[in-house]
């Protein structure tokens, strides 16, 4: 099948582009103290995140329970749930899984290790837990080094549950000039170093430190702080990276088609509910500096002279290619212009 034949709005990757971005990341990481632990959310395809795998993760990193679930089926190994998980259903949904894989939760107080302990223990399985330290998320975690002790103290003292180390996110900094980013990179690294130092001299010992994302790996990656990267969006880009100078190439967009037309304004059939705006907007592939108005099923490009006719398609790179994957059941994986697989999107409103 050609590009041209597919009904629109459709969510297509360019597998040239996404396997150039891999072996980019690859070879960041190649000779890195840090291994690759990629985050889901960016692609929600077990199909993709077995390449991710094949090409030297150590593991994948997801948001949700039925997302852990959907990995480990697949056959995934070894998964992180990057969230605290507190309701007594879902705690026992991640004892019984931790039987089958290498799973990993974050915690933030001795209640939730405790519950997660006894839902261990009643599985017969064995849950590893970072402790989540907060970096200036203002969102999960501890906030201060004692407290941090005090969980991971108690995580050491019950059964069927292992301290591995520390989670920390600084997401916050992904989108932000190099003139914050660096800075701010260095200042969580440095705090990193201190609560690792600080668990050590009081026997904890710490063996992962997990975080990052695309907008840090490079220098996360070099500095030997942090053990694993969790970066995501580094597979397709999104036009909110495509604004720094960063080392992977836009591999995502979604075809739209002219409905419409006037002497001012091009009507194409993706809006809102196409593409994820909560980051930047999206822009024609074609014309990068079109004047776009985004409504609920249509996307107004002011472009007099665009020459488009009702009936082409035009393609847009999204702003956000987390959210924007999260509204679709298929992905079209495209090479060379002709469609050689559809894949579905089986994360997709795993939303507990």
């Amino acid at each position: 099948m050609r590009l041209e034949d597919l009904e629109t709005p459709a969510l297509v990757a360019d597998l040239d582009a996404v396997e150039a971005n891999i072996a980019k990341m690859r070879q960041i990481m190649n000779g890195s103290a840090a291994k690759l632990r990629p985050h889901y959310k960016s692609h929600k395809c077990v199909e993709i995140a077995k390449m991710q795998i094949a090409a030297g993760a150590k593991g994948i990193t997801c948001a949700k329970i039925s997302e852990a679930e959907g990995l480990i089926e697949a056959g995934i190994k070894d998964v992180l749930i990057a969230n605290q998980v507190v309701q007594p259903s879902k705690i026992l949904r991640l004892a019984a899984m931790a039987k089958k894989c290498h799973l990993t939760v974050c915690v933030d107080s001795k209640e939730n290790v405790d519950a997660i302990s006894a839902a261990a223990q009643l599985m017969g399985s064995t849950v590893h837990c970072y402790v989540e330290y907060d970096v200036g998320m203002n969102r999960c975690g501890v906030y201060n080094f004692e407290d941090f002790f005090q969980v991971a103290q108690h995580i050491t003292q019950c059964k069927n549950v292992t301290f591995d180390g520390i989670q920390a996110y600084a997401g916050q900094l992904s989108h932000k000039d190099m003139s914050i980013r660096q800075p701010g990179v260095e200042k969580t690294e440095q705090t990193m170093r201190q609560l690792r130092e600080y668990l050590q001299e009081r026997g904890i010992a710490v063996r992962e430190i997990s975080g990052g994302s695309t907008g840090t790996v490079e220098m996360k990656a070099a500095h030997g702080v942090y053990t694993e990267i969790q970066a995501g969006s580094y597979l397709f880009s999104d036009t909110s990276y495509g604004r720094f100078d960063l080392p992977f190439q836009p591999a995502l967009f979604v075809l739209s088609t002219v409905v419409s037309k006037n002497p001012k304004t091009v009507v194409v059939d993706a809006g809102i509910k196409s593409f994820g705006v909560d980051q930047t907007p999206p822009y024609p592939v074609q014309n990068p500096e079109a004047q776009i108005k985004l409504h609920e099923e249509h996307c107004a490009i002011f472009d007099s002279d665009s020459g488009l006719q009702v009936g082409e398609q035009v393609a847009f790179y999204p702003g956000h290619c987390c959210t924007t994957i999260n509204l679709y059941d298929f992905l079209y994986l495209m090479r060379d212009g002709e469609i050689v697989d559809k894949i579905p999107v089986t994360g997709r409103g795993k939303n507990v």
